[in-house]
């Protein structure tokens, strides 16, 4: 990431999931609108890309997936639109970089639900330090 680009913020100090109120319908249901954007598996790698990448522009991440850059271009919309994404032009190229810093550790903690429900195992041992269960 150039120097002049400030890193996403990290999720700050939040309370446990068990202190907090009971999810309310509106809150559920943009919840549910997060989860639907970010429960596609082009955004996914996309997302994973660019947080490997700090900053990447199209025909680079078309390359990367192995896509066409209209394709990418057509799925980082919707990741600008739920605004986790930013993007910045530079002469012909759009360069796009996560904004939020959530992204990386929700994306650390579903490959690690994955490799867990991979290895037919319970959240316990290492997937409870990875996932963060039990804190």
């Amino acid at each position: 990431m150039p120097a002049n680009k400030p890193r996403p913020p990290t999720c700050g100090p939040q309370p446990s999931l068990k202190d907090r109120p009971l999810l309310t319908p509106i809150r559920a249901g943009g919840l549910a609108a997060v989860f639907k954007v970010l429960a596609n598996d082009t955004r996914l790698r996309l997302l994973h890309a660019l947080v490997r990448a700090d900053e990447l522009c199209v025909t680079d991440l078309a390359a990367t997936l192995g896509m066409k850059a209209a394709a990418v271009s057509n799925q980082l919309q919707r990741l600008l639109d739920l605004g986790i994404l930013a993007a910045r032009r530079d002469g012909n190229s759009v360069h796009y970089r996560v904004v939020d810093g959530c992204v990386a550790g929700l994306l650390e903690q579903g490959w690690c639900l994955v490799d867990q429900s991979a290895a037919g195992a319970g959240v316990t041992g290492r997937a409870a330090a990875c996932c963060g269960v039990g804190e």
